[in-house]
């Protein structure tokens, strides 16, 4: 099976399970169950961090919760948006933070091995899958953390 393939399927699965997710969670006869996810680990392929920048993100289902700029289709809006150079400041200073981080690139890294450590504020918790790291190669995690540090917002930007 091509990548494309492998893409195109992993995505559409995160999508069902995404789906499933939110409207599960209005209705109040699920919310006293956890929601079983529909994503196991054998679905998302392993990322080596050989391939290009945009592949990673795309093969590891990011794009599918995530708004990442640079990275085509990651227009997700279930998790809060990866402008890390902005907002991960922010995060780290939140009283709610109880993480170990001391910077945005030890920050990226622990989200993605303990995501429920700090939940973004106005984003669902349990939602980012806890086995995310086993599927990123350490070279992978640490491309991809040094990416999204360097993400900004649009004004920040235009300051520099």
């Amino acid at each position: 099976m091509s990548d494309r393939k492998v893409n195109v399927l992993v995505m559409g699965v995160l999508l069902i399970g995404l789906i499933w997710a939110y409207f599960s969670a209005r209705d109040p006869a699920v919310q006293t169950a956890r929601p079983v996810s529909l994503l196991a680990p054998e679905m998302v392929p392993l990322v080596t961090g050989e391939e290009p920048l945009a592949a990673m993100f795309i093969r590891a289902g990011c794009p599918v919760c995530h708004r990442i700029p640079g990275i085509p289709g990651a227009e997700g809006r279930v998790g809060p948006p990866l402008l890390l150079g902005t907002l991960g400041p922010q995060r780290l200073q939140d009283p709610a933070y109880g993480g170990k981080a001391k910077t945005v690139h030890e920050y990226v890294v622990e989200s993605v091995l303990e995501p429920g450590v700090f939940v973004v504020p106005g984003y669902p918790p349990d939602t980012m899958p806890n086995w995310y790291g086993a599927k990123l190669s350490a070279l992978a995690l640490e491309k991809i953390a040094a990416y999204l540090e360097q993400q900004m917002t649009v004004e920040d930007t235009q300051k520099q």
